[in-house]
C-alpha cells in the first residue's frame, strides 16, 4: 500500500472511531425490508408528523422531525424564539419501531436558551432530532422511499427549480400513490433560511418535517408551514444545511447527514408506482 493510501485508510478509521462519518452501507436493513426510513410517521404527544432524514452522530442514529411538532401552544405559533415545546428527552412513537425514540435536540429550544434573536433563524430554524433505540437502528435504512437518496446535503436552485418529497400524512388514508411529490420552487427568503414550494399535491397536516432533495438528489429541506398568503397552498420549506449548521453550534458537534443506499432517481412516475409495488 503506497503512503498516500495508507494516510488516508488511517484518516477514515480515526474519523470513524470518533463517529464523524456515516455508517457503512451494509451497516443498515435493505431499503425493501427496513421497517423505520425517511417518510415514517412520528408521534409526539399525540401529533402526527413525517420524519425527513436519517442522521448519525457517534453512535448515536437519529430521525429528523420538525421542531414544531412537539409544540405546546396554537398552530399560529410559529416563531421558535418564543414559541412554547415540550422538553429534551420527550418520548416520540416512531411507525415502524418497536420502541420509542427519545427527542434529543429542538431547534426551538435551542434558540431559546442561546437568546437567538436574528429574524429569519427564529421564524425558519425548524428541525428536531429523534434519537432511535438501538434495537430499532438494525431495522433501519436511510434511503427516501421511491427517489432513493439523499446522495448528501445539498444546495437550492433559484426560482423555477425542481425538487421532490415524500410527504406521508396519514390523513391520506395510506393511498400511497399520493406521498412522492415533485414540486418547484416558487421564491427564497432574503437570508435564504426558507423557500415557498408548490406542489402537485400540497403538503398536508401530518406532512410537517418532511425531507426535501433537489434535482441531483441532495438533501436541502424540512417542510415547516402550509402557507395561506401570499402563495396560498404552497408549502415553506426551511434550509437543512442552515439547520444542520445550528444543532452543530448547538451541542452536536458531530451530526452527519446519512447517505441513503439506494440510487437517487428523478422520476415522480417511478417513485408512485414503486410504492405501488409495480
Amino acid at each position: 500500500m503506497h503512503r498516500k493510501q495508507l494516510l488516508a485508510l488511517v484518516s477514515v478509521l480515526a474519523f470513524a472511531a470518533l463517529g464523524l462519518i456515516p455508517a457503512a452501507a451494509s451497516a443498515w436493513a435493505p431499503a425493501g425490508q427496513a421497517t423505520v426510513h425517511p417518510g415514517v410517521m412520528t408521534f409526539t404527544e399525540g401529533a402526527q408528523c413525517t420524519s425527513n432524514f436519517v442522521f448519525q452522530d457517534g453512535s448515536n442514529t437519529y430521525l429528523g422531525q420538525a421542531a414544531h411538532c412537539s409544540g405546546t401552544g396554537a398552530a399560529t405559533e410559529t416563531d421558535g424564539c418564543d414559541s412554547a415545546s415540550l422538553p429534551v428527552g420527550t418520548a416520540v412513537e416512531v411507525d415502524g419501531a418497536s420502541q420509542p425514540g427519545t427527542m434529543v435536540y429542538n431547534s426551538w429550544l435551542a434558540m431559546q436558551a442561546a437568546g437567538e434573536s436574528d429574524t429569519e433563524t427564529c421564524a425558519y430554524n425548524d428541525l428536531a432530532l429523534i434519537r432511535l433505540n438501538p434495537a430499532d437502528v438494525a431495522n433501519t435504512n436511510p434511503s427516501v422511499p421511491g427517489f432513493g437518496g439523499p446522495t448528501g446535503v445539498g444546495s437550492w436552485g433559484g426560482t423555477g427549480s425542481t425538487v421532490y418529497t415524500y410527504g406521508n400524512s396519514s390523513l391520506r388514508g395510506g393511498v400511497t400513490v399520493l406521498s412522492p411529490k415533485q414540486g418547484t420552487v416558487l421564491q427564497s427568503s432574503p437570508g435564504g433560511w426558507s423557500h415557498d414550494v408548490y406542489t402537485a399535491t400540497p403538503g398536508i397536516p401530518g406532512d410537517s418535517g418532511s425531507g426535501f432533495l433537489n434535482a441531483s438528489g441532495g438533501a436541502i429541506g424540512v417542510l415547516s408551514t402550509v402557507q395561506l398568503a401570499p402563495l396560498a397552498g404552497s408549502n415553506g420549506v426551511g434550509t437543512l444545511s442552515n439547520e444542520l449548521a445550528y444543532a452543530r453550534s448547538h451541542g452536536f458537534g458531530g451530526l452527519q447527514l446519512v447517505p441513503g443506499t439506494e440510487p437517487f432517481n428523478a422520476n415522480t412516475v417511478g417513485a408512485v408506482l414503486k410504492g405501488l409495488g409495480v
